[in-house]
């Protein structure tokens, strides 16, 4: 499978430059780290999350792992202060996030009208690489295209070192 179709469409639709990247199958960021040879803050790892009601998407490094208690200050405007905020299982992201591969789901909240929040770390970098929606496909983008296509992009910092 290639990137999907509703992928494709979101970024033509908004007239913008990316890379679409092939590489060998992969199922986590640090692993397509690795493959692509790119340090591993270049690379973003697709996070779903559900805050008391609501699911959303964030977007961190793959070297760093999601600070619960900076995520949920930086979602308080937009969710109210989440008393929970937990993973989201397989099951839910099937349901809810069709037409893409479950790990390989792409930053792009507008297309299951979710919200997306991206961790500060990758907005510096002059290029990263996304999910494309399969695991032998990704895309490459200047982050700060992503401000242009999610109008409601939430930007902050909500990641911590991972051990």
């Amino acid at each position: 499978m290639l990137i999907p179709k509703k992928i494709i469409n979101f970024l033509e639709k908004a007239k913008i430059k990316y890379e679409i990247v092939k590489h060998r199958q992969v199922y986590t960021a640090f692993d397509k780290a690795q493959t692509l040879c790119l340090p591993e803050k270049m690379v973003g790892k697709t996070l779903i999350l559900k805050t008391d009601k609501n699911l959303v998407i964030s977007l961190i490094p793959a070297n760093k792992n999601l600070d619960k208690n900076k995520f949920k200050k930086l979602a308080h405007p937009l969710c109210g202060y989440p008393k929970k905020l937990e993973f989201v299982s397989e099951k839910i992201i099937k349901n809810k996030l069709k037409g893409v591969k479950v790990g390989a789901i792409p930053p792009l909240g507008p297309l299951w009208e979710l919200p997306t929040f991206v961790d500060r770390l990758l907005m510096i970098q002059p290029k990263i690489i996304i999910n494309g929606g399969d695991y032998n496909w990704s895309i490459k983008i200047n982050p700060r295209i992503l401000k242009k296509i999610i109008p409601d992009l939430v930007i902050g910092s909500f990641s911590k070192t991972r051990k």
